[in-house]
C-alpha cells in the first residue's frame, strides 16, 4: 500500500499575494472606491482617535453586530491615516474570516504583512484584523502583538459583542480598549441621508434645567423617514445600496440573520440544534416590546426552559435582542423576576422575518417602541427598566443612580389619542403620583406640546423626534466624555 502523502500547508507567496490583495494601498498609496465615497458614520469621529493615539499601548477592539459598518469604518480609518500622512505601506488590513488565513497567529501574521511590503521594521504600522473572532483564543494573540510591538497600533474587529467583551476582560485588561459600535441610531439615518435640513436644534426645560433637544421643520417629512427606518434602517448599506433597497428583506435575512444564527452562533458556542435557535429568534422577534415570561416562551417556541435561558444569553450576545427587566410602581426590582420584555436590538430585523409594517397597521406601535428603546440601548452607562403592576404598565422607566428611586418616566405611543386626551394616561399619571414626579414624557405621531395635567407635566412629542433626539444626545454625550 503506498504511504498517503503529508498535506502541505499554504506556502507564506500565496498568504502574502492574499495580504497584497486586501491591501492595494501598499501600491496605489489610496483607498479603494469601494469605500472612499461612503459617508462615514457619525461614530467614525469618536474612533479615529482611539486608532491614532499611540501614546497608550493598548490595541483597539472595535465590537458591533454584523452589517453595522465595522469594516467600513475601519477602511475610513485607514484613509484617514493615509490623508494625515502615514505611510501606506505600513498600514495592513486582514480579514481573519478569509480560510487562508485558518489558525495563522496574529503575530505570523504580521510578520508577513511586514514581508509583503518589504520592511522587516515593526515601527509605526498600523494593523487591523477583522472578524477576529474566527480565530481561537484571538484574546492572548492580541495581548502579545501589544506587549511584543510597543510601537505599532492594532485594531480589531469582531461580531460578537458580549462574547468578544467577555474574553477583552479576561485576558485583555489594561491592553484593550473597546469601542461597540450599534445598529444605526434613527440620528446617524437622518444624517447619513443627509436630511438634517429638516432637524432644528433647539433646548427643553427637564426637571428644572435646560436639555439639549431638537424639533423638525417638516413632521410629515421626518414621520416618512422614520417609517423606512423602522422597517429598512438600521443597516448603512441599505441606504448606499440601489439593490439592497430594492430588496433589503433578503439582505437581512441572509446576510446578518442566517449568517448569525446558522454560523457565528454554532461555532462560537458549540450550538448543535440551529433549526431550533432559529425557529426560537422567529418568535421572539414576533413578540418584540411584548412582556413575556420563560414558560410563555417555552409553550410558544417548544423550546425547554433551561435552553431558553441559554439561547437568550447568545442571542444577547450576538447583539440580536436586548432583555429588559421588570420594576415594580415603586421603582424596585423583583428578587424572583419571572417576567420581562425583549426587544430587537433593530426593528428592522422584525422586517426582513415577516414583512414591512404600514404606519396605520396595528403592530406599528409594537416596533415603534422597539425603535424608540433601541436609541437607549446605545448608552452604555445606561440600563433600561419598565415598571408594570396590577393596575398599569410604563414602557420605560430611569432610576436614581444612588437611590435607585424612579427619577424619570416615558410612555412610547404611536398615537395623538393621548395628546387629545391626557386622562387616558391613567397607569402613567398614578406612576408619577406615587413617586413624586412632576414631569413624564410621551410619545406621538405627530402632536406636540406640553400639557398640564393632575399636577403632571407631561411633554408629548412625536416617536421620530424623540427617537433622533436620544441618538443625537447619545452622540454628544459620549463626545463628551471623551
Amino acid at each position: 500500500m503506498p504511504k498517503s502523502r503529508k498535506l502541505q500547508s499554504v506556502p507564506d507567496t500565496l498568504i502574502i499575494e492574499r495580504m497584497r490583495f486586501e491591501n492595494p494601498w501598499w501600491a496605489s498609496g489610496e483607498i479603494e472606491d469601494d469605500f472612499s465615497p461612503k459617508k462615514p458614520r457619525p461614530y467614525f469621529e469618536l474612533f479615529q482617535p482611539l486608532v491614532e493615539t499611540l501614546s497608550v499601548r493598548r490595541a483597539v477592539v472595535l465590537m458591533g453586530p454584523r452589517r453595522v459598518g465595522k469594516t467600513v469604518m475601519m477602511h475610513h480609518s485607514i484613509s484617514r491615516l493615509i490623508e494625515n500622512g502615514q505611510s501606506p505601506r505600513k498600514i495592513c488590513y486582514i480579514n481573519i474570516e478569509n480560510p487562508i488565513y485558518n489558525n495563522i497567529g496574529l503575530e505570523r501574521l504580521f510578520e508577513l504583512s511586514r514581508k509583503g511590503v518589504g520592511d522587516l521594521e515593526s515601527e509605526g504600522w498600523f494593523v487591523f484584523f477583522d472578524e477576529i473572532q474566527y480565530l481561537k483564543d484571538w484574546e492572548v494573540h492580541l495581548k502579545v502583538l501589544v506587549d511584543s510591538y510597543p510601537r505599532a497600533k492594532f485594531i480589531a474587529s469582531g461580531s460578537a459583542a458580549a462574547a468578544l467583551r467577555m474574553k477583552s476582560l479576561e485576558s485583555g485588561a489594561g491592553r484593550f480598549t473597546e469601542f461597540l459600535l450599534p445598529p444605526l441610531t434613527f440620528h446617524e439615518f437622518i444624517s447619513l441621508k443627509g436630511k438634517e435640513r429638516i432637524i432644528v436644534e433647539s433646548q427643553i426645560e427637564w426637571n428644572g434645567d435646560l436639555k439639549r433637544f431638537y424639533s423638525t421643520t417638516d413632521i410629515s417629512e421626518l414621520n416618512r423617514h422614520f417609517v423606512d427606518y423602522v422597517n429598512f434602517g438600521g443597516y448603512p448599506e441599505v441606504i448606499f445600496s440601489e439593490e439592497i433597497r430594492s430588496n433589503p428583506s433578503r439582505f437581512i435575512r441572509r446576510d446578518i440573520i442566517d449568517k448569525v444564527l446558522l454560523r457565528d452562533l454554532p461555532s462560537l458556542y458549540g450550538i448543535q440544534n440551529v433549526q431550533e435557535l432559529n425557529s426560537f429568534f422567529t418568535t421572539l422577534a414576533y413578540q418584540t416590546a411584548q412582556e413575556v415570561s420563560l414558560e410563555a416562551l417555552s409553550n410558544a417556541s417548544g423550546v425547554d426552559k433551561n435552553q431558553i435561558r441559554k439561547y437568550l444569553e447568545y442571542l444577547e450576545a450576538a447583539f440580536l435582542i436586548r432583555t429588559v427587566h421588570r420594576v415594580d410602581n415603586s421603582g424596585r426590582r423583583f428578587k424572583r423576576a419571572s417576567l420581562f420584555k425583549v426587544y430587537l436590538t433593530n426593528p428592522s430585523l422584525r422586517s426582513a422575518l415577516f414583512s414591512p409594517l404600514a404606519s396605520t397597521d396595528d403592530l406599528f406601535g409594537s416596533v415603534v417602541e422597539t425603535a424608540v428603546i433601541a436609541q437607549w440601548m446605545h448608552r452604555d452607562w445606561f440600563t433600561p427598566v419598565y415598571a408594570r403592576w396590577n393596575r398599569g404598565e410604563v414602557d420605560m422607566v430611569g432610576l436614581g443612580a444612588k437611590n435607585h428611586k424612579p427619577v424619570w418616566a416615558l410612555e412610547v405611543k404611536w398615537s395623538n389619542r393621548y395628546f387629545n386626551d391626557p386622562s387616558k394616561l391613567s397607569a402613567l399619571l398614578w406612576f408619577c403620583t406615587k413617586n413624586d414626579l412632576d414631569s413624564a414624557m410621551v410619545t406621538t405621531i405627530d402632536g406636540d406640546g406640553i400639557v398640564d395635567y393632575r399636577g403632571v407635566k407631561l411633554y408629548f412629542v412625536p416617536s421620530a423626534m424623540y427617537a433622533y433626539v436620544v441618538g443625537a444626545n447619545t452622540l454628544n454625550s459620549k463626545r463628551e466624555k471623551n
